[in-house]
């Protein structure tokens, strides 16, 4: 697992040792950081949830957004993360929260500062369209921020919820991402396949 491209590339990344945490491949992460790239240059804040390694919140700071926080539960997780983050020189552009999700979302309520907001959650967790409507409720975005979803095919979700609409959605292999914009008047767009 590496940075793909950036100020940080080619930099390996660690990753926690066993199958507790399920980085995502390097192609679907190739395919999604060019899909992003196609709506305009990587800018801004950045939210990763569930950010396992903090490979994506890495490479979204690599390729030039300002600040990331990443939110993960477990300690030694975290731990790696930060080493994640010193490794690549870029530990002053990014906080390691170590907290449930769902806690954090709510403690940033109304926030609205973050341009992108990942989550890459574990694939059988029952509660991805939950925590989907939690951050569309508690407002951590703004008008024009995307939310990215990575998902099984085995999971569907709606192409459209109060405030966003999904913009992108893309299957490689068993991996899958859902591209949405965050708007409260999008409810009648179409999304693109």
């Amino acid at each position: 697992m590496r940075v793909i491209t950036g100020r940080a590339k080619g930099h390996k990344l660690k990753a926690p040792k066993g199958l507790g945490t399920r980085p995502m491949l390097d192609r679907v992460k190739e395919s999604l950081f060019s899909v992003l790239e196609g709506y305009g240059p990587i800018r801004g804040r950045v939210l990763d949830l569930y950010a396992g390694t903090g490979a994506l919140g890495i490479e979204f700071l690599s390729r030039g957004a300002e600040y990331a926080d990443f939110v993960e539960q477990q300690p030694h997780v975290c731990a790696i993360i930060r080493d994640n983050l010193a490794h690549t020189r870029l530990a002053a552009y990014g906080r390691v929260h170590q907290m449930p999700v769902d806690r954090f979302l709510h403690q940033q309520r109304g926030a609205g500062n973050y341009d992108y907001i990942m989550m890459d959650p574990p694939y059988a967790d029952p509660k991805i369209e939950q925590t989907i409507m939690t951050i569309l409720e508690n407002g951590l975005g703004h008008a024009g921020s995307l939310l990215i979803v990575g998902h099984s095919p085995r999971v569907s979700l709606a192409d459209v919820y109060p405030g966003a609409v999904r913009i992108k959605y893309r299957r490689l292999g068993d991996s899958c991402f859902s591209i949405y914009r965050l708007d409260a008047d999008t409810a009648g767009d179409e999304p693109d396949a």
